[in-house]
């Protein structure tokens, strides 16, 4: 009531710079941060609920915040978009965001992978710490408004609860997300509607995806749902197109295919050698990675006696359950009798891949607003006060802390950027 009265503060409420921010994931939160420790009137405009619904969905395992690798390796698993990302992580990588953290009242530890994750290993907490600080700077939420782009006064349009509503800001931040997970707001609306202003958008493609197989009806219904633990996959050819890469991990069997942390690593190539024509495109599995090819040749060669094959791998390899279905599976019936055959198969058997799955089954997406349409502050070259962050921008990262890292280090320098471009 007073500042309606109250002359001096009535003009500080009209001078005062405003910014929309729409989008209430990591990204669109850390521009709040920035924006509001700047001094800006900060309102944050989500379609969902509530803020931060797949940050919280990502962390239900355990909130994986960043990774304690060497900076040189760590900047690695940006591929192409190494350049592009590399500037903002030199001003909020994973040893500043853990120092972020902890000002947030969260400590933080290096698991046995090298991934950092809160003591509690839970998003919630963090989330809270986070909202409480942007509450008390003053930054405003506001829930249930679907951003429907710009009328014809340049204002922003929201689609609410109470029916649209325009919007007036002194400068724009859009977090709006990727195109994976739909149902927790990232369902890539925003494409047609930067398009319309000429902004350059490379197509959304799944990233950190499973895959297609088709398998049998018989191993389907078997082995639907378990995991492959302490195998290799060896991906790529030898001809240089797709570099050989050869990771160990563990990943499941799905209905449909294949998923899990160590396909999602070999990912990103394996869905760009399906797009450039290789359908059928084929990885090899080792079944037993810490053993030598020679080892199993000589087990295998082993005199089974009255013993059926499965129990003679069991005995004398180890191989059961879902690895020695997978070899029935895969491995054509005359190759059983011959020992030499069947153990180069147990250390590198072909599985071809079909397709990704669709896109909203992926854990995250590549593609997006494209780096070369943005200035060094990530403000669009065609929109001039409006500035793009977070996983709507045309890079990937494997699972890991990277996605994370990344998303809030964008955020930041987009809120910088919007605090060097404001009068």
């Amino acid at each position: 009531m007073t500042s309606l009265n109250n002359p001096e503060l009535q003009t500080a409420a009209s001078t005062a710079r405003h910014v929309a921010i729409i989008g209430g994931g990591p990204a669109g939160l850390m521009a709040a941060d920035v924006l509001a420790a700047g001094g800006v009137q900060v309102d944050v405009y989500d379609a969902m609920p509530s803020v931060g619904r797949k940050f919280l969905l990502a962390g239900k395992g355990g909130m994986n915040l960043t990774h304690s690798e060497p900076y040189p390796a760590f900047l690695s698993r940006y591929g192409a978009r190494r350049p592009q990302i590399a500037p903002m992580l030199d001003q909020f990588g994973p040893d500043a965001l853990r120092a972020w953290v902890q000002e947030l009242g969260i400590d933080t530890f290096v698991g046995s992978s090298g991934r950092v994750f809160p003591t509690d290993m839970k998003a919630a907490p963090l989330l809270r710490a986070w909202l409480h600080r942007l509450r008390q700077a003053g930054v405003r939420f506001h829930m249930r408004h679907r951003w429907l782009g710009w009328d014809q006064h340049d204002a922003l349009r929201f689609e609410t609860p109470l029916g649209e509503q325009s919007v007036k800001a002194d400068a724009i931040v859009l977090a709006l997300g990727g195109g994976s997970w739909a149902r927790l707001g990232s369902d890539a609306k925003w494409v047609p509607l930067l398009e319309q202003r000429a902004v350059q958008i490379a197509p959304l493609l799944p990233s950190n995806c499973g895959f297609d197989v088709g398998w049998s009806e018989y191993f389907r219904s078997r082995f639907a749902g378990q995991h492959l633990k302490s195998v290799a996959i060896l991906s790529g050819d030898a001809d240089g197109e797709q570099p050989l890469q050869r990771k160990q991990g563990e990943f499941v069997v799905t209905a449909d295919g294949i998923e899990g942390s160590l396909v999602y690593a070999l990912s990103a190539g394996l869905r760009d050698s399906i797009a450039a024509g290789n359908a059928g495109t084929t990885i090899h599995i080792d079944l037993l990675p810490d053993w030598p090819l020679q080892r199993v040749i000589d087990e295998v060669a082993r005199p089974r006696g009255a013993r059926s094959w499965s129990s003679h791998l069991q005995s004398r390899l180890g191989l059961k359950g879902v690895k020695t279905g997978l070899l029935r599976e895969l491995v054509p019936p005359a190759d059983f009798i011959e020992p030499l055959r069947l153990a180069h198969a147990i250390k590198a058997l072909p599985l071809t891949l079909l397709a990704p799955r669709p896109i909203d089954e992926a854990i995250s997406s590549a593609g997006g607003v494209a780096f070369d349409g943005m200035d060094p502050q990530l403000m669009l070259k065609a929109l001039p006060g409006v500035f793009c962050a977070g996983e709507m921008l045309d890079w990937e990262a494997p699972t890991g802390g990277y996605l994370l890292t990344a998303c809030l280090a964008s955020g930041r320098v987009a809120g910088h950027g919007v605090l060097n471009w404001l009068p």
